[in-house]
């Protein structure tokens, strides 16, 4: 029996349906240590039988070290490598099992992550042999990091894959009779995410040409949503109740200034979505080609983003759906099974 520990920063539901995954098979116990939920994000989360979970306030470090000697696990996997107490865990185990850090940083060459690949011999590497991203933005710093190809996972962010493609395949023929003339945005109302870009590009592009598309936006944070007729706040959403808003929308928009992946954008291109996402989203590189299944603007930019949004309002029903059609068909490269296959594949390399 493989037991495997997991050291987890914020859960959120995509990461339990690759656990769900995780757990159909017969060789694997599964163990979560994770912080206390977000309040701007409340999933209710629903945990198989075959998963036990502890909330890390709940122990010292000590305590904690105690925990996981109590498991014996076979392989240990860390979000990041801010938690002091996860991190003198993975320091006893690093040299006796496969111990594995998650990480979603771009490589961008900036000053702080040169200075972190000049220090990751003592920051990182006494602490992890293994390290698992979601994709080709993170995977040239994991090698600046000084992992080794070997080393190396990818595709760590999985949507909830099958979920979101039986939105597409019950909702393609209703969409492809009647378009939804809606742009939908799903996120939290921070100033990172870009949101009063988008307010006010579609607010432009409204007063320019009076459009009959809405923005549907679904979300919390510390801005006030903006006042608009055609702009709908929806609030945070569970996500047993998102098909009522994906079956009702048709283009996704995500405009951040700062995202280092954005598995929504995996969710909305496996449902089948055309997408309108900034150049700061990571999961672009997996998800969207520009002019092909979307397109892609600039950051904090009013206007790219408007006109981007026209580009998508002036094509016919017809070219949307074969625009999401083309989505849907990229949102199979990462799924809930490969998210397994890539973590069992460490067992084998030790």
């Amino acid at each position: 029996m493989h037991k495997i520990v997991f050291l987890y920063s914020e859960l959120a539901g995509y990461f339990l349906s690759c656990i769900n995954e995780l757990t159909k098979r017969n060789d694997v116990e599964v163990y979560i240590v994770r912080w206390p939920v977000n309040k701007e994000a409340p999933f209710n989360f629903k945990f198989s039988s075959h998963v036990k979970v502890y909330n890390s306030k709940d122990y010292n470090d000590v305590e904690l070290i105690q925990l996981i000697e109590e498991i014996n696990p076979n392989v240990i996997y860390c979000s990041g490598w801010i938690d002091k107490a996860y991190l003198k865990v993975c320091k006893l185990y690093r040299n006796k099992i496969p111990v594995i850090v998650g990480f979603d940083n771009q490589w961008q060459g900036k000053i702080k992550q040169h200075i972190a690949s000049l220090i990751s011999f003592k920051k990182i590497h006494p602490y992890f042999n293994y390290c698992w991203v979601p994709g080709k933005p993170q995977y040239e710093y994991a090698l600046r990091l000084g992992f080794k190809s070997k080393q190396i996972l990818t595709g760590f962010y999985s949507a909830d894959y099958h979920l979101f493609h039986s939105f597409y395949e019950k909702h393609l023929q209703s969409k492809t009779q009647n378009f939804p003339k809606r742009f939908i945005y799903i996120g939290r109302y921070y100033n990172f995410k870009g949101i009063e870009e988008m307010w006010q590009a579609f607010i432009n592009l409204d007063k320019r040409l009076n459009i009959d598309w809405e923005l549907w936006c679904l979300g919390t944070g510390d801005i006030t949503p903006i006042q608009h007729p055609k702009i709908k706040h929806i609030g945070f959403v569970q996500p047993e109740n998102i098909e009522e808003f994906v079956s009702k929308a048709g283009v996704f928009v995500l405009p951040s200034r700062f995202e280092p992946w954005g598995v929504v954008v995996h969710e909305f291109a496996a449902a089948g979505f055309p997408l309108l996402c900034s150049k700061a989203v990571g999961a672009n590189s997996a998800f969207l080609e520009d002019g092909i299944n979307g397109y892609v603007f600039e950051i904090n930019n009013a206007m790219s983003i408007e006109k981007m949004m026209e580009k998508m309002i002036l094509k016919t029903p017809e070219e949307l759906i074969a625009m999401g059609n083309k989505s849907a068909g990229k949102a199979a490269t990462i799924t809930p099974e490969k998210w397994v296959e890539s973590l069992m594949s460490v067992l084998s390399k030790n």
